[in-house]
């Protein structure tokens, strides 16, 4: 029987940031650990949330987050959080910083050991509990909707990039300012844009059953179609900019059906020792035509449903695989993973482990290793 449930609190508009100081009270953080990268800082939006923050509140920074946030990165940070006395956390930026603060979260309150022992795919999911600290999300981004999401995305010491997972680890509140994403320079709009129409996608043909994540996904994709390229184009149009970052949201409340097989190869792939270092959501965008054409054989009427979503005159399965390519090059996104530097001889342990992610078992169509290297290939080769 699936258990639908969502979500937490959203401050959602123009604005939003000013209710910081509100949700951090609400929360019952006192000391927290902001959780950032060298991105934001550089960007000055660092300054900006601390101009949000209460006067006099002891707040400390850490702003080691790596591209994608690994193991050793939770350590430094979990050391911060400690040497502070914090007694919760501010994400701020991207899905790293967000789900870096959230791996903290676990960290630090709960035994010491390997990470690995709270993934979701080594039984993780029942050893996180309540002591987990609280935290809030402030994303500046449209992509991950990691601000409503139970889960964080790490790459272990051991090079597997995985899930911890657990409702202990939504953030107490989420602080959804689509200010903080003007500007953001056009690659990294279309890439996460990219990712937000991915999750929308992918769980809405996961087959798990909820009604509801399926209409959220729906709603999400169509408003990420609309108005992607439009944030791409114009850093400044406060429009597409309010509707990339609804439909990131809208594909993470989706996403508590699983995902499929783009994610199940897409994090293999981003755990990858750099360089180069690859975009999660680049990842996303090469891989998602290949996916959509090997899932159209079991569930061609969900595809064609998401071309309707999508606006497309042409809602044949084919055809909604190629708009999605299309979008992709329109973007200005790599079309194929040879050009994003994935060297060929990689691809058959990459194979193999998305054969072992979580996301593999809410594929709509049951995938093969043999599959998969066959998908990576053409994604290699365009």
């Amino acid at each position: 029987m699936p258990l639908i449930t969502y979500v937490t609190r959203v401050q959602f508009d123009f604005g939003a940031l000013s209710l910081l100081a509100e949700e951090l009270a609400l929360a019952g953080i006192r000391r927290p650990l902001l959780v950032t990268d060298q991105g934001i800082v550089a960007a000055g939006l660092l300054e900006r949330v601390r101009g949000a923050l209460p006067a006099g509140l002891p707040v400390a920074v850490f702003d080691g987050t790596p591209p994608n946030p690994t193991e050793a990165a939770v350590r430094a940070a979990v050391e911060a959080y400690r040497a502070h006395g914090a007694d919760g956390l501010i994400g701020l930026g991207g899905g790293s910083p967000l789900d870096l603060a959230k791996a903290v979260a676990v960290a630090a309150t709960h035994p010491e050991g390997p990470l690995r022992q709270y993934a979701v795919i080594e039984g993780g999911l029942d050893r996180i509990t309540a002591a987990a600290a609280p935290s809030i999300a402030v994303p500046t981004t449209s992509g991950t909707g990691s601000e409503v999401s139970r889960g964080a995305i790490i790459v272990l010491d051991d090079g597997r990039k995985v899930s911890l997972g657990s409702p202990h680890l939504l953030p107490k509140a989420a602080i959804c300012d689509p200010e903080l994403t003007l500007g953001l320079p056009p690659v990294l709009t279309a890439a996460t844009g990219m990712d937000a129409i991915t999750h929308c996608i992918e769980a809405y043909l996961s087959p798990r059953v909820n009604p509801v994540a399926d209409a959220i996904g729906l709603d999400g994709l169509a408003r990420g179609w609309r108005h992607v390229a439009r944030a791409t184009q114009d850093g400044a149009d406060r429009q597409a900019r309010w509707e990339m970052m609804m439909a990131s949201m809208e594909g993470a409340m989706a996403f508590q059906k699983g995902l499929g097989a783009v994610h199940a190869l897409a994090h293999p792939l981003g755990g990858i020792p750099a360089p180069p270092v690859l975009h999660h959501g680049t990842l996303n965008a090469v891989l998602l035509p290949h996916v959509l054409r090997f899932n159209a054989a079991a569930v061609p009427e969900r595809v064609s449903a998401l071309g309707a979503a999508m606006g497309l005159a042409d809602v044949r399965p084919e055809a909604v695989a190629e708009s999605v390519a299309a979008l992709s090059t329109r973007l200005g996104l790599p079309a194929t993973l040879g050009a994003m530097g994935v060297k060929r001889e990689v691809l058959p342990a990459i194979a193999a482990a998305a054969m072992k992610d979580h996301c593999h078992p809410t594929n709509p169509r049951e995938a093969s290793e043999a599959e998969y290297l066959a998908l990576l290939r053409a994604a290699h080769a365009g």
